[in-house]
């Protein structure tokens, strides 16, 4: 290897090289080594496709929560969608999301909001570091983060619902295992949910 002063990489190389998402491929045995590599540039994109309105007509949640105590929050990562319920059901939203690129990267089955963060930050896990010594130990909240203006933690380690201020992403296969909304639909569902709000990836 040659060694190269570092320099701090663009808006423009993390946003191209990073998924929607900050999480690691969905897993069974999900572990360090396995994690999200931001930088890491993503398959070919897909072609643009036309707007499936079918795919993103209101629903019920009914067949998918016993209640929604603490709201609830439904991912469907085959329609491209993410629907929320508020406790008490008077608040209904529904908005187009990024999803995982392959489906060993998706991670499917019942979770929870554990954390949320305005303006959140990004850092590498060590095993990144290591592979990867050039890149930032920290990047901080603005337009070169990752996880756009807001994040929602959830309970499963490296998962996030997040915004992205990359739009292009939206409505596609291009995260390596969250969730990414527009950053405006970010912070409304931030607005919404609370710590304990339920989440079903399906």
């Amino acid at each position: 290897m040659t060694n190269k002063p570092f320099r701090t990489p663009t808006r423009r190389h993390f946003l191209a090289g990073t998924a929607a998402l900050i999480g690691a491929p969905a897993l069974a045995a999900e572990d360090e080594e396995q994690a999200y590599d931001p930088l890491r540039p993503p398959p070919e994109p897909e072609p643009p496709v036309a707007r499936n309105i079918s795919s993103f007509r209101g629903i019920s949640w009914q067949p998918y929560f016993s209640n929604t105590r603490n709201g609830a929050i439904l991912v469907d990562t085959v329609s491209r969608a993410l629907h929320f319920w508020s406790d008490d059901q008077s608040v209904y939203k529904l908005f187009p999301s990024s999803v995982p690129l392959t489906d060993e990267m998706t991670r499917r089955g019942r979770t929870s909001v554990i954390r949320k963060v305005e303006g959140p930050s990004w850092a590498p896990t060590p095993s990144m570091k290591k592979r990867n010594p050039e890149w930032p130990s920290y990047i901080p909240p603005g337009p070169d983060n990752p996880l756009g203006t807001h994040a929602l933690y959830l309970s499963w380690k490296y998962y996030r619902i997040h915004g992205t201020h990359d739009t292009r992403k939206i409505g596609r296969r291009s995260s390596n295992g969250c969730i990414g909304l527009y950053n405006e639909h970010i912070a409304e569902l931030y607005s919404y949910t609370k710590v304990g709000t339920q989440v079903l990836l399906i």
